[in-house]
């Protein structure tokens, strides 16, 4: 019996992170001053319980995280699928172009606080992929240093990331919350719904005795298409090619699938909204926020002990670049702010702030999965070739 709390194995394993999800869930109903971290509170109770000592297998967490991970955003594309194109053409360039502006302005802030706080560059790299939550960019990142033949420098990468990582979770979060006051935004009157995204005759299609199935075959056919265009290697020059990962392609193929599902007829927006996708993404963001923190939670605390400046310098490099391009997509180009969110999350490829922004939002919301998924694909591509960037700048 002692095993089941002390063990490694899979009881243990799924009973752990069973603790996270229901006391996280718990905790995320709590408000203060009106404002809920909401499903955050699972990253920081596994981090809580990992920094008490719970040790499980790390290849069991990682599978788990990754499925999560999968499952979240193949449920987002499936979502936002069906009205992703209308919505890139009426706003998407400019939300890409601000995402390209807020990468720019994060690789820039690192190399800054490098040269001024004499930092290695290879570690701030690892801060970097932290600061803004991208663990493809730590993979790519630490495939360059041992390209290279720098010793012990894939360590430090993870080193650096394990700092950054929670407390930038927390940084997008706590941005959001920001543009509150200093956009002077009132939720009640904030519009909450796109009607070009949601034709009539598309909701109505459906009998209601269909509403609440689910076809979990298209679901999984896109899980494996998905995985399979992730691992595509694309050449961009450099010693290292750069991939879209196990959580950009199936994003990719989750938007066109159900854009195309739904335009071929052989599903309606009665799927793609259905009740199913929804506990769909819920169970994956779940999963991946409760594996993170039961994988990180003891390096988080020595690592931050070490380096307790790297701490300092993540919380910088996550909410400097989203402060400047949010309040210009706010204030000059009007951005909606349930879009906004969307976009702060997309940017830095998190998840954790896009199921903020959806507590946030009023019921049936997809503004916050739009904006997330117009400029995650980007951002992606763009924060793996950066953090490879950095690694040879370097050099």
């Amino acid at each position: 019996m002692l095993n089941l709390f002390t063990g490694s194995g899979v009881g243990p394993t799924v009973l752990y992170l069973a603790v996270s999800i229901f006391v996280g869930l718990l905790l995320g109903k709590i408000k203060i001053a009106n404002v809920s971290l909401g499903i955050t509170w699972v990253l920081f109770v596994g981090i809580a319980l990992s920094a008490c000592g719970v040790s499980l297998n790390h290849d069991m967490l990682h599978i788990i995280k990754e499925f999560g991970l999968i499952l979240f955003v193949v449920a987002v594309g499936l979502q936002v699928g069906p009205g992703f194109f209308r919505s890139f053409k009426k706003g998407g360039l400019a939300m890409n172009l601000m995402a390209l502006a807020n990468v720019a302005l994060g690789v820039a802030i690192t190399v800054v606080i490098a040269k001024v706080a004499n930092q290695d560059l290879a570690d701030m790299a690892g801060v970097y992929t932290g600061a803004i939550t991208n663990t493809p960019g730590l993979s790519a990142a630490q495939q360059a240093v041992n390209d290279m033949g720098i010793e012990g420098g894939a360590d430090r990468l993870a080193a650096g990331y394990a700092v950054a990582y929670p407390l930038a979770v927390v940084g997008m979060i706590a941005t959001c919350i920001l543009f509150r006051p200093l956009c002077r935004i009132d939720l009640k009157n904030e519009p909450s719904t796109e009607e070009s995204l949601e034709p009539k005759a598309e909701k109505q299609a459906t009998p209601t005795s269909q509403r609440h199935k689910v076809n979990l075959i298209p679901i999984f056919v896109i899980i494996a298409l998905g995985i399979i265009v992730g691992s595509i290697p694309i050449p961009v020059g450099m010693k290292a090619p750069i991939k879209l990962g196990l959580a950009g392609g199936p994003l990719v193929v989750a938007i066109i699938g159900s854009w195309l599902g739904v335009k071929k007829n052989w599903f309606t927006t009665e799927f793609t909204e259905s009740h199913g996708v929804w506990m769909l993404r819920e169970v994956g963001i779940a999963l991946f926020l409760a594996g993170v923190g039961l994988s990180a939670g003891g390096q988080f605390v020595d690592t931050v002990q070490e380096h307790y400046m790297w701490v300092v310098y993540g919380i910088l490099i996550t909410m400097i670049p989203p402060v400047v391009v949010g309040l210009f997509g706010r204030l000059v180009l009007k951005v909606n702010y349930y879009t906004l969110m969307g976009f702060i999350g997309g940017s830095h490829t998190d998840p954790p702030t896009l199921a903020f922004a959806n507590t946030v939002a009023p019921e049936g919301c997809k503004l916050p999965n739009m904006g997330y998924a117009t400029v995650y694909p980007l951002t992606m591509f763009l924060r793996i070739f950066t953090a490879q960037l950095l690694v040879l700048l370097a050099v």
